[in-house]
């Protein structure tokens, strides 16, 4: 294990949060200072949300308010400024797929969409960019309350950063209250908010209301920027459960409990190659090494550098705390981009058994792509030992 060792304040997330509800021991192994692993998903949504950002965030008071057809054209400059950024950051993480160039178009569709929920909350529908003047957009910003707002609440234990606090505002132009608007760059809901999602939007409607306790009606949206859509959040205080959750998370050197599953073993999660459950969960249920593409661990018998081809041995769990046991069952895999770049990197310190996942998996043989994570296999017991 690589974590800092030094006393830190604990402090509980809604993201935190949601990561301890899904898997205690995802959430304990999420704070041990493993390698962070990069997304192209999660790269385009801070670049879609700080470019949002800084178009509410800049000074246009010396401007003159009917000026028309300056709008297109910032946008896209703090869009493209925020990307490369991003880009920056992706390309420096070792733990990273391909960066997708042409996730750019997505990324102007999905900065337009907030700008449509922005000027909605204004009363303004259905007007094109070109046709937003610096007036407009003063008036915008008169609503604007916070952007990027760091909450914490008095004591310190439970935090979280808002996107945006809004005013609203009646006819008259008096405000009547906050909205809390979180932008969200995944898939819209289709009838409701994801349970996480609303605990998390009230949880920052709590922490506000606990800190403010003369603060007006605060209500709380999810802005789903791939359809311009919100959703509101509902229901009663989360703070009593969130101090809980802060309590039940403290981190020792004791792992948290795991719940294996679907939700977990059989699918996402970045820390799959320091916990033997998964792999469990994936030989008591049969479905060890099936599928298109599997996440294994195998030991790697032959590697040619300059083709990218290795002659790989499944393993197979031989006890709970996750020791290895080769199977016999042997297959060509070919590491390709990324992939190969990964596993190089990984080969030149550690030729011992391997993690990789979401290896496509056809005639007899395996490509390892730039999607895959190819990482030393390094298990963390319940004991909280390294097994290897």
């Amino acid at each position: 294990m690589t974590e800092d060792k030094e006393e830190r304040k604990h402090q509980l997330s809604p993201s935190a949060w949601n990561r301890y509800e899904t898997c205690p021991r995802m959430y304990w192994l999420s704070r041990q200072g493993f390698p962070r692993k990069a997304g192209m998903a999660a790269s385009l949504g801070t670049a879609v949300h700080a470019s949002i950002e800084d178009l509410l965030n800049m000074d246009i008071s010396d401007q003159e308010d009917m000026e028309m057809g300056w709008f297109p054209d910032c946008a896209l400059q703090m869009l493209q400024n925020r990307w490369d950024e991003e880009k920056a950051v992706f390309l420096s993480t070792p733990r990273r797929p391909m960066w997708k160039e042409e996730q750019f178009t997505e990324a102007k569709r999905q900065q337009r969409g907030g700008v449509i929920m922005l000027l909605d909350h204004i009363g303004v529908k259905g007007l094109a960019p070109e046709r937003i003047s610096y007036g407009l957009w003063k008036k915008l910003q008169q609503h604007v309350i916070a952007v990027e707002g760091e909450l914490k609440t008095r004591d310190g234990r439970l935090m979280g950063r808002l996107d945006l606090l809004l005013a609203d505002v009646d006819m008259d132009g008096n405000m009547t209250g906050w909205l809390v608007a979180d932008l969200k760059t995944g898939n819209a809901p289709e009838t409701k908010l994801k349970e996480e999602v609303n605990r998390q939007l009230r949880m920052y409607r709590d922490i506000l209301l606990a800190n403010n306790p003369n603060a007006p009606e605060v209500r709380t949206e999810g802005w789903y920027t791939k359809t311009a859509s919100k959703w509101p959040a509902s229901g009663p205080s989360v703070l009593e459960d969130a101090y809980a959750a802060w309590e039940a998370t403290q981190i020792s050197d004791q792992p948290l409990p795991a719940i294996p599953g679907e939700e977990t073993c059989g699918g996402f999660c970045d820390f799959k190659a320091w916990c033997p459950h998964w792999w469990n969960w994936r030989q008591a249920t049969g479905t060890l090494h099936s599928g298109d593409f599997m996440d294994m661990v195998v030991l790697i018998h032959s590697y040619d550098e300059s083709s990218g081809v290795a002659i790989v041995e499944l393993c197979e769990p031989s006890s709970t705390e996750g020791h290895p046991l080769p199977t016999g069952q042997r297959f060509t895999a070919n590491f390709d981009g990324r992939g190969k770049e990964a596993f190089e990197e990984m080969w030149d310190s550690h030729k011992g058994v391997t993690f990789i996942s979401s290896a496509m998996m056809r005639n007899d043989s395996i490509r390892v792509g730039h999607w895959c994570d190819v990482l030393p296999w390094n298990p963390i017991s319940d004991q909280g030992q390294a097994l290897m």
